[in-house]
């Protein structure tokens, strides 16, 4: 009997370590062997940023983390761990009700929460029992976000930038698009921020937070050949509400350019079609219409909330950009744009883009020198 409970005991031990999993490189993440990545902070945490790949099967919500919390520094440390330990286990026994229930024996998760302490370790302990190969992420998600910091806000960028400028409607995200297709380094700012870069650039579903932004962009930095160029379109130092960070800020900034040259009646066509959300939307465009009020005489205001109203939407997009975009383009990027190579397009079809993405593939094989960084 001696000898079966200290065989139990030995196999229950086995079943219950948990190994750590250290990350030191921001490229580990895209050659993980794990089944899934399981953030179990809570759903506000994981809404905020995560790991890539992530699913939240929170521990603790946000209520119960907050209740936990107040308890812990105003009432009891016991308390409030015995009363974290049964929430933690009835919502464990949750997940594994229903989000874990097809899971076969072989499942390998890897478990994280804010420091890879308790939430982590509590839930690690509870899949290493049923006998699945759990490891949970040393130091948490702070492990992560601190590889993020450190690669887009202290490390020098890895490789060499250019920037394709052009004025609003030149298609410059749309040619970025077949240029990466075709095989190109590309950093597609607008995408990851899911904002279109100007007061009529909100997409839907809205941007994601700043953190959460530089962890997208971390990792696009992390999977360039250093020996390659990247290819990124020209923005100002936010795009919508979230600011570019200073390690490809200031390479931006020194980078050779490339600018798009397009006729104001293409480029009204083109927007008209890029903003098709807008143009269904006729309050929504008026309500943006309204907020250059402080920036335009008030006639001006009105004759552009009149063709709105009227659907003359490519007279719309082309006074906005001769009376709005184009002077402010001018203004910010005036020394950049005459140090610039022209790439002049007729019109903005398919066959046209085309042509201008393989062109500036041509130009990244054999890119310009480098201009003088401006502060």
């Amino acid at each position: 009997m001696k000898r079966r409970f200290v065989t139990f005991a030995v196999l229950w031990l086995e079943l219950s370590i948990v190994m750590a999993f250290e990350l030191t490189e921001l490229s580990q993440l895209d050659a993980l062997a794990f089944d899934r990545i399981i953030d179990v902070r809570s759903p506000a945490e994981f809404a905020q940023d995560h790991l890539p790949g992530a699913i939240n099967l929170a521990v603790l919500d946000d209520e119960e983390r907050a209740r936990i919390g107040t308890i812990y520094v105003q009432d009891s440390r016991f308390r409030a761990r015995k009363l974290g330990a049964a929430l933690v286990a009835r919502n464990a026994a949750h997940h594994l009700e229903n989000t874990l229930v097809d899971e076969g024996g072989g499942f390998r998760p890897l478990v994280y929460c804010w420091r890879g302490g308790q939430r982590s370790g509590s839930f690690a302990t509870i899949l290493a029992q049923i006998g699945w190969r759990v490891q949970v992420l040393d130091g948490g998600y702070r492990s992560y976000r601190r590889l993020v910091v450190r690669r887009v806000y202290d490390d020098v960028f890895p490789a060499p930038v250019m920037v394709l400028g052009g004025n609003t409607g030149t298609a410059k995200t749309e040619i970025l698009a077949r240029l990466k297709a075709a095989g190109a380094q590309v950093i597609d700012l607008e995408g990851l921020a899911n904002h279109r870069g100007s007061l009529f650039g909100a997409r839907a579903g809205g941007q994601p937070s700043q953190k959460a932004f530089e962890g997208a962009l971390a990792m696009e930095i992390a999977r360039l050949d250093p020996a390659r160029p990247v290819m990124v379109e020209a923005e100002s130092s936010k795009v919508g509400q979230l600011y570019v960070p200073p390690s490809l800020w200031k390479a931006m900034r020194a980078a050779p350019r490339i600018f798009l040259d397009v006729p104001l009646a293409e480029r009204a066509r083109y927007l008209t079609k890029a903003y098709g959300d807008l143009v269904e939307d006729r309050w929504a465009l008026a309500a943006i219409i309204n907020r250059l009020r402080p920036l335009h005489p008030a006639e001006r205001i009105e004759h552009w909330l009149e063709l709105a109203q009227q659907g003359a939407f490519e007279a719309l997009a082309s006074e906005l950009m001769q009376h709005h975009y184009d002077p402010r383009y001018s203004k910010q990027n005036g020394p950049d744009t005459e140090a610039a190579k022209v790439l002049h397009l007729d019109d903005l079809s398919d066959a046209s883009l085309d042509r201008a993405a393989a062109t500036l593939s041509g130009l990244m094989a054999t890119p310009c020198p480098a201009q003088p960084d401006r502060p």
